[in-house]
């Protein structure tokens, strides 16, 4: 490692921070303004010093990108869904970094009719990305957003799809996605505050006229909820959903009628939590009311969807969360979890017996996927684990048989699923809880405390981190790593009361959770503190800023990817993309209490004179949900003070934002550095 280069210090411009009466001062606060050309400069220095300290590392990452590409079948497709008379794939061609989405009528042997091919259309952008393709009902038009910086800001339009020719309308700053009435002419799209991003409006545009005359239908007035709009999978309704962390609220209105008034369907009382699906002359209702933690689910009239008329169809249960259904014509299917583990439940409509579908690992995800008939007997859903790639699954919910439709297929000819071992393993937490951690490794492991571990973790939102598989990680595991995943709290994992005891005021349960499983993988000698590595990114790069203040000995090297790191100042600037809508998961720090709480914990608040483990951070310059300059002056505070000469790199994106790079060959770039600062660390060179 070539120690001898200059790492880049940032210059110390002190800006007091004022509140509650107390100051803090920032240095670095001067690096939030990327029209600087010395915020430039220096983010740029930071990347020369990065190539340069790795150069070494470049024929590894050469290696790793070819290796981990190799087992990527390149010319791959969908499992074809069929929707309204056409079958639609989606499919990757030799070489190329982008998706083609198509289509065929009536038949799989009918003649392509290729919607958008992305290689063509991504020419001239270093970043591309196509989302929320829908489809006219009468099957002659396409809608379509297209961001083309990576801040998640699109630009809709419109495809003739019988001559092929993109319309004039063009509606700018939207969140991508657009939704159909049945007249096909008129659709419904989001757009978002030009400064905090925030979807915040409704709009209904007419097909073939400028979209500055496009009528505001609804505008979301309390900053901290973001609003949608779909349509349910009956057709009959769109529905404008606005919600917050804890709360949220639904109109609908009957999809032949666009020019209509969408109609409140429950009024929002703070802390009531529901979601909607129609069936027939009813709605069934996802929701925590009367205090069901876990949710339950409920049912009322279509045409009387207040609260006081909703009745009880499945009640809470104090060990099971509700996550998701399905409805279909003859089946109520349940996505439920309990003690961790993903579960699909069939009900049939008929009063038969409700039945589960089997899985036997501890380590698998299952969930529905694209269910978009209603008259079928055929519910489609994904399963994998560790160590078992991807499947999609046909299974017939009256025969009870499946057919395997795909299976993600391991190229190079060396993957055998059966030279791992799964395991779940649960650590006790300080408090006394168990914690479950997820982990893969090769056989013949032994537990010597000599084998290099990537503890990775999220740990917010009540995000659950369902084990699936990954055939880039087998770089990893190959080389002799053991990957664990560790389910802490903050995350939705074990119910939704695991979500609660990890946010607000017991946020840091999140953090002193990931630090006793790093202690229980080490005590349990999977690993040692000279082979300990961390992993997570946005939230999880939090998670990773307070371990690397509290317990920065536990660990070789820390990889964080986008990293909310500057809470206390992010999460007082309302004019930042999501920060109102945050309180309820972070608090407000408007309050002295939460003040005081974040500020205990936030990690760039909290950097101190202490050796600090090796660090790869990277960024994105245009990052819309972690602003590139959080990393970026937490790395500047974190050269300056720490206290010994491990390695720490900032690696920023000059193009991309919260995603990193768009194509999907790119990204394995991205990939290859982080495995290669840990390949290099454990000296391992191939």
């Amino acid at each position: 490692m070539q120690n001898d280069i200059m790492a880049p210090k940032a210059k110390e411009i002190p800006k007091t921070l004022k509140k509650h009466k107390e100051a803090r001062i920032d240095n670095y606060f001067w690096l939030n303004d990327r029209e600087n050309s010395e915020v430039i400069d220096y983010l740029n220095q930071e990347n020369a010093y990065y190539q340069s300290m790795t150069t070494h590392t470049k024929k590894l990452q050469g290696d790793l990108y070819e290796e981990m590409k190799g087992r990527i079948k390149e010319d791959d497709s969908s499992v074809p869904y069929f929707y309204n008379g056409y079958f639609y794939i989606t499919r990757f061609e030799t070489g190329k970094d982008y998706p083609i989405f198509a289509r065929k009528k009536g038949s799989l042997s009918a003649e392509e009719e290729i919607l958008f091919n992305c290689n063509e259309l991504s020419v001239g952008h270093a970043y591309f990305k196509l989302g929320g393709l829908s489809i006219s009902p009468d099957n002659k038009f396409a809608s379509f957003g297209t961001d083309i910086v990576g801040r998640r800001i699109y630009t809709i339009q419109f495809k003739n799809l019988e001559t092929g020719e993109i319309l004039s309308d063009k509606i700018e700053n939207a969140t991508g996605g657009s939704v159909w009435a049945n007249d096909n002419k008129t659709v419904f799209y989001t757009k978002q505050d030009e400064v905090t991003l925030r979807a915040d409006k409704i709009f209904r545009h007419k097909l073939n006229t400028d979209s500055a005359t496009d009528i505001l239908v609804f505008n979301e007035t309390d900053d901290t909820f973001n609003v949608s709009v779909s349509k349910e999978k009956s057709r009959k309704y769109i529905v404008i959903s606005s919600g917050s962390t804890l709360t949220t609220e639904y109109r609908i209105l009957n999809s032949d009628n666009p020019d209509g008034e969408f109609e409140v369907f429950q009024p929002r009382v703070r802390g009531l939590e529901y979601s909607i699906s129609h069936f027939e002359d009813s709605f069934y209702i996802l929701t925590n009311k009367d205090k069901a933690t876990n949710f339950k689910l409920m049912k009322t009239p279509e045409n009387k969807t207040g609260k006081k008329n909703w009745v009880d169809l499945i009640p809470h249960r104090e060990d099971v969360l509700l996550e998701d259904i399905e409805i279909f014509k003859n089946y109520l299917v349940i996505e439920e979890r309990s003690n961790g583990l993903n579960h699909i439940r069939i009900m049939p409509w008929n009063d038969e017996p409700d039945y589960y579908l089997p899985f036997g690992s501890e380590t698998y995800s299952a969930f529905t996927t694209t269910n978009i008939d209603f008259d079928t007997d055929i519910l489609r859903y994904s399963y994998q684990s560790l160590a078992t790639p991807s499947s999609v699954i046909d299974f017939n919910m009256k025969t009870k048989t499946k057919e395997i439709l795909k299976e993600q297929q391991v190229l190079g000819g060396k993957f055998d699923k059966e030279n791992y071992i799964e395991e779940r393993v649960w650590a006790t937490a300080r408090d006394g809880v168990k914690v479950p951690i997820s982990m893969i490794y090769r056989k013949g492991l032994n537990k010597d405390g000599k084998n290099p571990l990537l503890l990775y973790s999220y740990g917010s939102y009540g995000i659950t981190m369902d084990t699936y598989f990954s055939s880039t990680r087998l770089s990893l595991l190959d080389r002799g790593f053991v990957y664990a995943i560790a389910h802490i709290r903050g995350g939705e994992d074990l119910g939704r009361q695991w979500y609660e005891d990890g946010k607000l005021l017991k946020k840091k349960n999140t953090f002193t959770d990931f630090i006793d499983c790093s202690k229980f993988v080490i005590n349990e000698k999977y690993t040692s503190s000279k082979h300990l590595y961390a992993e997570g990114g946005s939230a999880g790069g939090l998670l990773m800023g307070v371990i690397v203040n509290e317990a920065p000995e536990l660990y070789n090297g820390v990889i964080a990817q986008v990293p909310f790191v500057d809470v206390i100042t992010t999460m007082l600037d309302d004019s930042i993309p999501l920060t109102t809508g945050e309180y309820d998961e972070w608090g407000n720090p408007n309050n002295k209490k939460y003040y005081d709480y974040m500020l205990s914990y936030s990690p760039y608040d909290n950097v101190k004179a202490q050796n600090y483990p090796n660090m790869y951070v990277s960024t994105g310059l245009h990052d819309s949900q972690v602003q590139y300059w959080e990393p970026a002056k937490w790395v500047a505070k974190l050269r300056n003070l720490k206290t010994n000469n491990n390695l720490l790199f900032l690696d920023t994106n000059m193009d991309a934002g919260h995603g990193g790079a768009s194509g999907r060959f790119e990204a394995l770039k991205d990939l290859a550095k982080e495995f290669s600062f840990l390949l290099d660390l454990e000296k391992i060179k191939s």
